[in-house]
């Protein structure tokens, strides 16, 4: 997991109204090496998180005054020009309108996220929202994120290995990626429901030393080749090192709390697991300064007085990297609640809601579907919820949904978000400024926010490579300190994703409109989003491939009013095949993950496809639409 060397080229700002010519100066350094991120001025030092809840906060406070606080982003983007050296060729460069954040150095995420808790020891950090679930205060989440980070050094884990957490949401979960990043070691998520050959590639692929698992997912890691240890019924799983019981050992051993090699701000902290531009999964390498460059940008605008205050629900997944640090490590940061629950059931979330006043509540659309149409809703007095904000981001939100929701929830606001784990989480976000930041700013609707704060945005020309003005729609591009460090073994791919400029190209397409408001029109990428999950049209298609009936394959998401998007493919049978399409799905379903399964195949002559070989899938989704609408009314 080598670092790259990191250099920068300084630029020269010369201020015009809204806009800034920027001109690159060389520098002995800018001569040797390409310039991957530049330098961040530091400025603010109260960094802080939930920019969506203080909005919310900050609106309540404020309504009488809101046509006065709520400003358009046109005074707020700022607008750079870049000037090439053979002053032919200008790039459209897009910043912030909020001052730079300060980003502190020397502290890694675990020290970062539980600075002061100590005032708080005896606060609720973290509560399971099961019956009878389990819950850790704040001493007693930094108590055993010291001693896991003991333990896993006593067993021989050093900086730089790699351990796979397989587990569901639980309240110990980031008490134990915190034990791992503290350990020096690096942490790797892993959906604890995918199949077990799916997760043995994870383990095996980031070479792994330790699986930490409980009962959901011991039978499908017990034979990935590395250690397990076993968190809750241990009698469950034979084999396995008990969570408890190491924790004792190394208690009793009196290992000592400090690192055998200190760990550095620079040195990888995560490694989650992300199919990016290709659909191929591969690892991200995330060092400390990446994931506490991305906290500070994305939880600027939360003030002194949210702290030890705010009430998130995390059920998002913990094992990707919105979950662990967008909600995880920001609550925690700011000395908040995460309220956990580890699968969707209606009647339970909303009670969630209700019994532990949650107030910020980062959602997938399905989600709020169900708020909206289940009858279960009308059983709650909604009247009693706390709920100030939801947040989406995983999958578009459809303008009706929005709509009914907002009908529905008329005190609730509602924000989308992009980000990606290239990133490490958030890059746009929809809401933000109030108290030191200034006056309120909120983002249009269907627009998935503004830029934040410390990054730089710019639209590109997939074809010709050139920064695009506004309002012209190209493929994003950010640079910033949050940038991944790249994929993992995977130096081609990094490279492709990453520019020599530093430029972080994400594969969405989007624009920028006069206002500093960025809307997604459409993806370079494939990939299908399935209720929030990543599903890789490629990895399908490669099944489905090896299947000795089948000559050639096309996998593609349609729309899907409660999923976002469904996994849907074209089949073309060799001759003589007697497979049925129902045959072809099931032998899919069988060698993936739930969400991944076809929901639709369809058998087909051939597939289209571009001059230089590439699947049309377009072409392929409208004919597949056609089709159905045809046999629908037929």
């Amino acid at each position: 997991m080598t670092q790259p060397n990191l250099t920068c080229t300084p630029i020269v700002l010369t201020p015009h109204k809204n806009c800034v010519t920027a001109a690159s100066m060389a520098t002995p350094s800018s001569r040797r090496h390409c310039s991957p991120r530049p330098p961040l001025v530091s400025t603010n030092a109260k960094a802080a998180p939930f920019l969506l809840l203080t909005t919310a906060l900050t609106t309540n406070a404020q309504e009488s005054t809101n046509n006065q606080h709520l400003l358009r982003m046109g005074d707020a983007a700022v607008a750079v020009v870049h000037v090439a050296a053979d002053a032919e060729e200008q790039e459209h460069i897009f910043r912030s309108r909020f001052p730079p954040v300060a980003v502190p150095d020397d502290v890694t995420v675990p020290e970062f996220v539980l600075a002061g808790a100590e005032a708080y020891a005896d606060k609720v950090a973290l509560v399971e929202a099961a019956p009878e679930g389990r819950s850790y205060t704040y001493g007693e989440v930094s108590r055993d994120v010291a001693r896991f980070a003991r333990a896993l050094r006593s067993v021989g884990v050093r900086k730089g290995h790699v351990v796979v957490v397989a587990l569901p949401n639980l309240a110990v979960y980031p008490v134990v990626s915190l034990g791992i990043m503290s350990a020096g070691a690096v942490f790797s998520g892993v959906n604890p429901r995918a199949i077990a050959a799916e997760i043995k590639k994870q383990v095996e692929d980031s070479e792994a030393k330790l699986v930490v698992a409980n009962e959901v997912a011991y039978d499908k890691v017990k034979d990935a080749g590395v250690p397990v240890i076993g968190v809750g019924d241990v009698a469950r799983m034979p084999g396995a090192i008990g969570w408890d019981e190491l924790l004792a050992a190394a208690d009793r051993a009196g290992a000592p709390v400090v690192a055998l090699e200190p760990v550095q701000q620079s040195d990888l902290c995560a490694l989650p697991y992300s199919s990016g531009t290709t659909g191929v999964s591969k690892g991200v390498m995330l060092s400390h300064r990446n994931l506490v460059s991305n906290l500070c940008s994305s939880m600027f605008a939360v003030g002194p007085d949210l702290v030890g205050q705010v009430v998130t629900l995390g059920l998002m997944p913990f094992f990707h990297i919105y979950g662990i640090t967008g909600i995880c490590c920001a609550t925690l940061r700011h000395k908040g609640t995460v309220v956990v629950m580890d699968r969707f059931d209606l009647r339970t979330f909303l009670g969630a809601l209700v019994a532990h006043r949650v107030m910020f509540a980062p959602l997938v659309p399905p989600v709020m579907l169900a708020m909206v149409k289940s009858p279960v809703a009308d059983e709650f007095d909604l009247s009693a919820l706390a709920l100030r904000s939801v947040m989406t981001a995983a999958a578009p939100l459809a303008p009706d949904l929005l709509a009914a929701f907002q009908a529905k929830f008329p005190g609730v606001q509602v924000e989308e978000a992009y980000g990606l784990t290239e990133h490490s989480c958030i890059t746009l976000t929809h809401a933000g400024g109030g108290g030191e930041q200034g006056p309120v700013q909120i983002a249009k609707k269907n627009s998935v926010g503004f830029i934040l704060p410390n990054l730089e945005v710019k639209f590109v020309d997939p074809d010709t490579g050139r920064s695009l003005p506004k309002n012209t729609p190209g493929e994003i591009c950010v640079r910033s300190q949050a940038v991944m460090q790249g994929y993992y073994r995977r130096k081609e791919e990094t490279e492709r994703t990453i520019d020599a400029n530093g430029w972080l190209h994400t594969g969405d397409v989007g624009y920028i409109d006069d206002d500093g408001d960025v809307f997604i029109i459409d993806r370079i990428k494939e990939l299908i989003k399935y209720k929030g999950f990543q599903v890789a049209p490629a990895e399908l298609e490669a099944i489905l491939l090896s299947h000795p009936s089948v000559e050639d394959a096309a996998v593609f998401g349609l729309p899907d009013e409660e999923a976002g998007e469904v996994p849907v493919s074209c089949v073309v049978r060799r001759r003589g095949a007697a497979e049925s399409e129902a045959d072809m799905m099931a032998y899919v379903a069988a060698r993936v993950a739930s969400y991944k399964k076809l929901r639709l195949l369809r058998f087909v002559d051939a597939i289209p496809k571009s001059v230089s070989g590439k699947i049309l899938r377009r072409q392929l989704r409208d004919e597949f639409v056609k089709t159905i609408k045809t046999e629908g009314a037929a």
